[in-house]
């Protein structure tokens, strides 16, 4: 590929993800505000602010449009509503203890926009907690871990030890489809 890749995120672990696939990238974090309409789904909320973040810094790109591809993203965690990053400790622990025994879905939303390309797409895969308490979250909740992230928790992380089993992408919990990603690349 002899495109410029930029990757709109300033998210380390979708750098981590991305360098899986690519080697060379340069990352400019979307400027974009996250307003989503009350109504929105799930799914339709990770593809619109994807597609904002890709938009936002292909639009304010110093490089020749022609010559670049920008990979927006965002992630969500849905039990029947969309859940968001935590506003603090206590936010933390009612969304875990919510989730807790349960399966609830984790939508990607991923746009690649550049040199006439618009394309967005998402990718979900389904994640089983195990049953826990407020006490087995304490030591968790102490952490710097919950409080960047979507439904309070990182797969990869800590909280692992709590999730039961996943049916579909880690890449894909993690922030990141990567499978999906390198076949639209290609």
């Amino acid at each position: 590929m002899n495109k410029k890749i930029i990757l709109a995120s300033a998210s380390p672990r979708r750098t981590e993800l991305l360098k899986e696939i690519i080697e060379d990238f340069e990352i400019i974090p979307s400027n974009c505000k996250e307003y989503l309409p009350p109504t929105i789904t799930p799914i339709d909320a990770v593809m619109l602010l994807a597609y904002e973040k890709a938009w936002d810094v292909y639009s304010r790109s110093n490089y020749d449009s022609s010559s670049i591809l920008v990979i927006g993203a965002d992630t969500v965690v849905d039990n029947g509503q969309i859940i968001e990053k935590p506003k603090d400790k206590n936010d933390a622990l009612t969304m875990l203890l919510d989730l807790s025994g349960k399966a609830h879905m984790v939508h990607t939303g991923v746009s690649i926009i550049g040199n006439g390309i618009k394309e967005v797409f998402y990718d979900s895969t389904k994640v089983f907690f195990k049953k826990y308490t407020a006490d087995d979250l304490k030591e968790y909740l102490e952490t710097d871990e919950p409080y960047d992230k979507a439904g309070a928790y990182a797969i990869q992380g800590y909280f692992g030890r709590f999730i039961d089993h996943i049916d579909g992408d880690f890449n894909n919990v993690m922030g990141l489809p990567t499978y999906r990603l390198s076949k639209y690349l290609k």
